[in-house]
């Protein structure tokens, strides 16, 4: 076990790749609770709803408030974790939620559950903690691994689905936030005394926070704060609606509706640490590229709502409906969970390639843009059905947010690497220097 202060001596090398293992599941586990509670809202916002009568666009506010603050906080809790370390920082954050979540079993009214929801939303900042705190204890070449790893934690969001249905239909809803305070009382003791503090991976101190935040210049970081955009905000935000969609569009019980929603956000967590791997292996831009085009496609199919057509014949009106029945649905659903797994990875893998001095305060503005995203797509879900009546309108939107990333990449990224391999298979211009130290 840990202990709380600094490492004295270089550890063996078997004792740290102990460390690293230790560091990194310990780490993983603390996200998936602070991502269970997080997301809690998607579940416990069902009968919260009933009883309070809120409109679709009241209920994206309700489920958006904790991510609100998630966001937030993400950049300067990027910063922390540069300079004090990542296990103090996590440790204090997952302590400074408990009795938060707990007083929300206390709550009447809508204020009540949004001021509660904005200090919940805390515990969805220990992404840009965790991120660099675990990837600072690999070598570049495994850090795409690790960091996918650590990644695995957003299952917390499937972890959700399972358990507090359960809880709410045996118990009331009530009991669900009481659960998770404790739950996330103990895993940050377990956290604690599991992990470790390595001094040589803070930043130098004498860098303040202005030189930090110079990363806002670079136009590199807001195209990454796009793709991410699409990759973590879009599925944090389909993870909070998913359940309530299949409760409106199919009828179904809450138990099967979140069942069912987890086939989204299981595969988009768990799967994360495979697209660390790829990412590793071929590289983040071939990755996202992909990654895009998969969900481009899904969101076209999952935009297109039920719809009836009447064809004149010459034996007469021939009518019929083109919708999704619920398995195709899911398994749409699946798919985009999958990409949506594979891209958060691959995007992080950009950072930590290109970033690798700066990955805290990088990571954490990345991360608060897709926060950002998580906490606007519910509330435009909400507006755009109460706006429309159509659900499917909240794929729609999705959708365009996508071609807005493949535009981009294609201008900043695809051109320069296919011009780059053009000059590659022809050799060098005829006026072009000779390459240095040949």
């Amino acid at each position: 076990m840990a202990s709380s202060g600094t490492s004295a001596a270089a550890p063996t090398e078997s004792g740290r790749r102990s460390r690293q293992w230790s560091v990194l599941i310990a780490s993983m586990l603390a996200f998936t609770v602070c991502f269970m509670v997080w997301t809690m809202f998607g579940v416990i916002g069902v009968p919260i709803r009933k009883t309070l009568n809120l409109s679709a666009t009241q209920f994206g506010v309700l489920v958006a408030m904790p991510v609100l603050t998630g966001a937030l906080i993400r950049v300067p809790l990027g910063m922390w974790c540069d300079k004090y370390g990542g296990r103090i920082v996590f440790f204090v954050l997952m302590l400074s939620t408990v009795v938060p979540i707990w007083l929300i079993s206390y709550a009447t009214e809508f204020w009540h559950f949004l001021v509660l929801g904005l200090f919940v939303g805390a515990a969805g900042g220990s992404f840009s903690v965790g991120t660099p705190y675990v990837a600072r204890w690999f070598d570049k070449p495994q850090q795409g691994f690790a960091m996918g790893f650590f990644g695995v934690g957003n299952s917390g969001a499937a972890v959700t689905k399972f358990v507090a249905p359960v809880l709410l239909v045996a118990y009331g809803w009530t009991l669900v936030p009481q659960v998770y305070a404790v739950s996330m009382l103990i895993m940050a003791l377990l956290f604690w005394f599991f992990t470790y503090h390595d001094p040589r991976h803070l930043v130098d101190s004498r860098i303040t926070w202005r030189q930090q935040l110079s990363v806002l210049r670079d136009p590199t970081v807001w195209k990454y704060c796009q793709y991410y955009s699409i990759v973590f905000g879009a599925y944090v935000a389909l993870a909070l609606w998913m359940t309530q969609y299949y409760i409106g569009e199919f009828g179904l019980d809450i138990r099967v509706a979140a069942l069912l929603a987890a086939a989204f956000s299981l595969p988009g967590g768990v799967l994360r640490a495979i697209g660390g791997w790829m990412s590793d292996k071929w590289g983040a831009h071939k990755v996202t590229w992909w990654v895009l085009w998969v969900s481009w496609l899904c969101l076209f199919l999952l935009s297109y709502p039920a719809t009836t057509y009447t064809i004149q014949t010459t034996e007469g009106p021939w009518t019929f409906t083109l919708a999704h029945n619920l398995w195709t649905f899911t398994i749409l659903l699946f798919v985009l969970g999958v990409a949506s797994a594979f891209g958060k990875a691959s995007v992080f893998k950009y950072i930590s390639d290109e970033y690798p001095h700066n990955i805290g305060v990088v990571s954490g503005v990345v991360g608060m843009a897709g926060a950002l995203a998580a906490f606007m797509l519910p509330i435009m879900f909400g507006a755009l059905m109460d706006l429309t009546g159509i659900r499917s309108t909240a794929f729609m939107l999705l959708f365009g947010v996508v071609w807005v990333s493949l535009i981009w990449m294609y201008r900043t990224e695809m051109r320069r690497y296919d011009v780059l391999h053009e000059r590659a298979a022809n050799g060098p211009a005829p006026n072009a220097p000779a390459a240095a130290g040949r």
